[in-house]
């Protein structure tokens, strides 16, 4: 349960479960049974099971696979003239009889396959008026628990006597999910699950890429502002059938939670505290106040506040930025507090000593983090800077009549100037490190951008101070929404989908971080995912100079990403006795060395277990090499992470007359167990940050030119690749792209161009007889054709 939403913590005392799966969950276009989605159902009941979970399955999907069946039967059973005939739709009862048994045999070889007994319970509308079928039903029910056996419910359709059973909405139930519903008050039940054929309740239809994923349904806020897209494909309810169903049974004690059935996982995922889907409680007005903005309505509130601050001067706006870093220094007593809470809270959790390390605000760094923004404000205004400025002329034939031919130059300059322009709103996601927090939204305001942060949980009274203290010193004619806070990482999937409002994504953390948010997402992605930083060490050395620059490199800050992981020495080094002395320095420091194959082989150290490794601590590898280009060629084959991709054989089975079951079901266990893992190698240098020490300039310079990183040093510690080192006032991250910006990321790194045309009646008229000329003009000019 841990990492659990507090608006899921209930679920820590749900025993009995009543699942709810539809028709469109259950087969696919056409009828056919969906084998694989129905297999990975009965393994996360199964595993339910096992747990000690009570569960109750409701099952649609009878009638789909009747109807399927009976086409088949009719085709084979017609003649030609018989298929020439207008074709009558077939009887729907008939189709539950004959799809009842099939899906009821599915069902019963895919659990025997995991050593589990079903049973079927076929219900109608007309049996829970009888007080005493209800207390058989419930008895029935608690006796197959007791015995761990799983009743699959359906409404027994074949012999309902409602008239339109798949019209009618009288009655005590009127389809599956009302059914489900009835149960589960009826068996009190602790929570229902409805399984859908999307994530769970949106604002809109799914399809719609302005609709938002509701996570927590208020009926105060939420009834009446959704629109409903298509009912369902098949079968007679839609999303619009489930929340009736969901708000009946949680207004009556039953949690609901409204979740896709195509995922493999999702059920256990709900049950592990995760926020998935749409929950419905009747106390969910208690838990979400109802003037929460939603993440888009953030994204759009970021972007509007971003043009009001992109409408003030630059006087104006770096009075925003003294005004954030007074209000820090003002702060900072509370700050530090709320920050010491979190350092002792991660303490207490056993988090790892480099994640301590990265959360702590050292003493004076708040005064440091005011420093560097006074920095940023005094720059030079990078906003609307004029980059580039041309003037464009057209010469042709203008002007011909009967009584003469007159050539004529049009001397009317059209004047273009680039210019400088922020990118628009960009989605910050961070891991440990609060005073990240600080650079970004110093950088976000002098390059006049909207923001969205979220860090991580271990930080979260120091982020939510800091941002309350910065967002109190922007002005209201702004707004505090220029910087958004996202405080749950459930979010997070939203805001990637925000391909239309986000313009950047800027992740800072973990290889796996970067990892998951480039795959997630169509909005451009700026970061890098290792931190693979090498010292080579040459045998020209100042062997002094490297010993500084080493030390420092490793121990300065071993959890920054600029700092040394991996040390290359010269084979020369090993001879002289210098690789030792450096080794014993290191450890002096109280480094863990490791060796790569050579360097572990003739000095009788531990082996790393990869000389791909950020250890973000008091460790390092040390290895062995024969020169520069050795050097080189190490760097860029084990400074990015070898990885291994491993992909799974899935196949989608037709549910077909001409096949069993049993063989159905004994090929779906066998794919499920099937794989096919194809490796692949990545050659390349982790392109952060590498350094040389070295006396011969040539070598250097090799070195320097060769090594296809972001940031390539020469006699300087790995640890000045940082922002406010390079004079950028600060950083929002460092990138390993070859797109846009790369290295340190600045305010520069936040903008991008726009062009400005200042004409006089220009037209182009189909470019008819123009040859265009241009002229570049000085950049401090006034703008006006001379």
């Amino acid at each position: 349960m841990d990492g659990a939403e507090s608006t899921r913590a209930f679920v820590k005392d749900v025993r009995r479960i009543v699942i709810k799966v539809g028709t469109a969950v259950v087969t696919r276009t056409g009828g056919r049974l969906a084998l694989g989605r129905l297999g990975a159902l009965c393994e996360q009941i199964h595993e339910l099971n096992s747990q000690g979970y009570e569960v109750i399955l409701v099952s649609s999907g009878a009638v789909g696979v009747g109807r399927q069946r009976l086409r088949y039967r009719k085709l084979i059973n017609s003649s030609f003239a018989d298929l020439q005939k207008p074709q009558v739709e077939l009887d729907g009862k008939s189709c539950a009889a004959v799809g009842q048994n099939g899906l009821m045999a599915l069902y019963d070889t895919l659990f025997s396959q995991l050593d589990v007994t079903s049973a079927q319970l076929l219900v109608t509308d007309n049996d829970f008026r009888d007080p005493a079928f209800r207390k058989q039903l419930s008895e029935t029910v608690k006796s197959l628990l007791s015995m761990k056996v799983v009743p699959i419910f359906n409404e027994n359709d074949a012999v309902s006597t409602r008239k339109a059973p798949y019209e009618d909405s009288s009655g005590i139930f009127w389809d599956n999910d009302s059914l489900s519903a009835l149960l589960a008050m009826e068996l009190k039940a602790d929570l229902l699950v409805l399984l859908s054929d999307v994530d769970g309740l949106y604002s809109g239809p799914p399809s719609d890429p302005n609709s938002e994923l509701i996570h927590t349904y208020i009926k105060e806020r939420h009834e009446g502002t959704i629109t409903f897209g298509d009912k369902s494909r098949v079968g007679r309810g839609g999303m619009t059938a489930k929340v009736k169903a969901a708000v009946y049974a949680a207004y009556a004690g039953i949690p609901v939670v409204i979740t896709s059935g195509f995922a493999t996982d999702n059920i256990i995922q709900v049950l592990n505290g995760k926020r998935i889907g749409t929950l419905f409680h009747r106390d969910a007005v208690k838990w979400v106040p109802l003037g929460e903005v939603g993440t888009r309505d953030m994204a759009l509130a970021a972007r509007e506040s971003s043009r009001r601050l992109q409408a003030l001067s630059s006087k104006e706006r770096s009075k925003i930025l003294l005004d954030v870093a007074d209000a820090l220094v003002a702060n900072e007593k509370q700050i530090l507090a709320e920050n010491e809470a979190d350092v002792a809270e991660a303490q207490q959790a056993d988090y790892e000593k480099s994640l301590v390390s990265r959360l702590a605000l050292k003493p004076g760094k708040v005064s440091s983090l005011a420093n560097a923004i006074r920095v940023l404000a005094n720059m030079e205004e990078p906003v609307g800077r004029v980059l580039k400025r041309t003037q464009t002329t057209d010469r042709g034939l203008v002007l011909s009549c009967a009584m003469c031919n007159m050539l004529s130059q049009l001397s009317e300059g059209l004047i273009l100037e680039k210019l400088s322009s922020p990118l628009g709103v960009l989605l910050i996601i961070f891991e440990s490190r609060p005073d990240a927090l600080v650079q970004i939204a110093s950088l976000a305001i002098r390059s006049g951008n909207g923001l969205l942060l979220k860090g991580g949980k271990e930080a979260r009274r120091s982020n939510a101070i800091l941002h309350k203290v910065i967002t109190s010193a922007i002005p209201k004619s702004v707004g505090e929404r220029l910087i958004g806070l996202v405080t749950s990482r459930e979010e997070i999937p939203e805001l990637l989908k925000l391909d239309d409002v986000i313009d950047l994504v800027i992740p800072r953390g973990s290889n796996k971080l970067v990892s998951q948010i480039k795959s997630s997402t169509k909005i451009p992605v700026l970061g890098h995912a290792d931190g693979i930083c090498h010292v080579y060490v040459d045998k020209s050395a100042d062997r002094a100079m490297a010993k500084q620059i080493v030390v420092d490199a490793k121990t300065d800050y071993p959890a920054a990403c600029n700092a040394m992981e991996t040390l290359l020495v010269h084979k020369d080094l090993v001879q002289d006795g210098s690789l030792n002395e450096l080794i014993v320095e290191l450890q002096f420091k109280g480094v863990s060395i490791f060796g790569g194959p050579r360097a572990s082989s003739l000095l009788n150290i531990p082996e790393a277990r990869s000389l791909h490794n950020e250890y973000s601590s008091l460790a390092c590898t040390v290895e062995i090499v024969d020169d520069v280009n050795a050097a080189i060629n190490h760097i860029h084959d084990h400074g990015r992470q070898v990885r291994l991709f491993t992909f799974f054989f899935s196949c989608s089975c037709l549910f077909s007359t001409s096949l069993s079951v049993q063989f159905l079901a004994s090929f779906y266990v066998l794919i499920r167990v099937m794989h096919v893992k194809q490796r692949v190698f990545s050659l390349n240098g982790s392109a952060h940050t590498d350094c040389i020490i070295t006396e011969d300039h040539e070598v250097a310079e090799v070195f320097l030119r060769q090594v296809d990183s972001a940031a390539v040093f020469h006699n300087a510690s790995t640890r000045f690749s940082d922002g406010f080192r390079f004079g950028l006032g600060a950083e929002v991250g460092i990138s390993t792209s070859r797109i846009h910006a790369r290295g340190p990321v600045g305010v520069e790194g936040l903008l991008t161009t726009r062009w400005l045309a200042r004409g006089s009646g220009q037209v182009v008229n189909g470019d008819k007889g123009i040859v265009y000329t241009h002229k570049d003009l000085s950049l401090h000019s006034s703008g006006q054709a001379g």
